[in-house]
């Protein structure tokens, strides 16, 4: 993430129209598909300064990583359960965790399949691994670049990773479907005007919450429709070597 990216990062989580809308749509998930007992020890690996910690905690107990030290405050809440250092074998904490998420953050690695494999050696038996990245390589724009993306996925893309790794996947799906042809546009007029890459920024009002709205209204009607496409891909699975242990 670019330093000027990096030092905005709380106002677009906060108050950015995606940001909301994608928490929104994890939490409404996380809600669906928990398990009768609940998740007592949750992992947010990537968790910045621990924006989603106060949400995360009405599901169990949070804990997050986080490699990126200039983005956590030595003076925030959260601050007290931020491992900070990257998700490797040297992140040994004493507990498993019953929920593990990747919430944007495979795509920066340049190895994914290595801290996926180390989430599946850090969760219980029958603990669950929640993952959302971005979709489709052809909607690479921008925006990409400047998050320090390496890859976008695809559901056979993911699937290929998951095999490899001993994740079994229970549910997969594309998410923010209408902004699949936004982006192809916007990837052809970046294309066309050969702009360069900026931080984001939040919208003015009326547009970032006819946006946000938009985004909510889909997940609740032809989003909950198996529709081969998106800008996103959320995949949530199980060790398939430890699920039944």
């Amino acid at each position: 993430m670019r330093a000027d990216y990096a030092e905005h990062y709380r106002e677009l989580y906060e108050h950015h129209w995606w940001w909301r809308a994608r928490e929104r749509f994890i939490l409404d998930t996380l809600r669906a598909m928990q398990p009768p007992q609940g998740w007592k020890r949750i992992l947010d690996v990537g968790c910045g300064d621990g924006l989603f910690f106060d949400q995360l905690a009405q599901f169990g107990e949070v804990d997050g990583v986080e490699p990126a030290e200039a983005v956590v405050s030595r003076t925030g809440p959260h601050y007290s359960r931020i491992h900070i250092g990257p998700f490797d074998e040297n992140f040994q904490p004493a507990k498993r965790f019953s929920l593990i998420l990747f919430l944007d953050v495979l795509e920066h690695l340049p190895a994914p399949a290595k801290a996926l494999r180390h989430a599946l050696a850090l969760i219980e038996p029958g603990g669950t691994v929640l993952v959302t990245v971005p979709a489709f390589n052809l909607l690479w724009t921008n925006h990409d670049i400047i998050n320090g993306h390496l890859v976008r996925y695809t559901k056979a893309s993911f699937r290929d990773l998951a095999q490899a790794v001993g994740l079994e996947i229970e549910m997969e799906k594309y998410f923010f479907q209408w902004m699949f042809p936004a982006k192809l546009m916007t990837r052809v007029a970046e294309r066309a005007l050969r702009s360069e890459p900026k931080p984001a920024a939040v919208p003015p009002r009326w547009i970032n919450g006819s946006l946000y709205r938009l985004s909510c209204f889909e997940q609740k009607t032809w989003g909950a429709l198996p529709l081969p496409f998106g800008s996103s891909l959320m995949v949530m699975g199980r060790s398939a070597t430890r699920r039944n242990a």
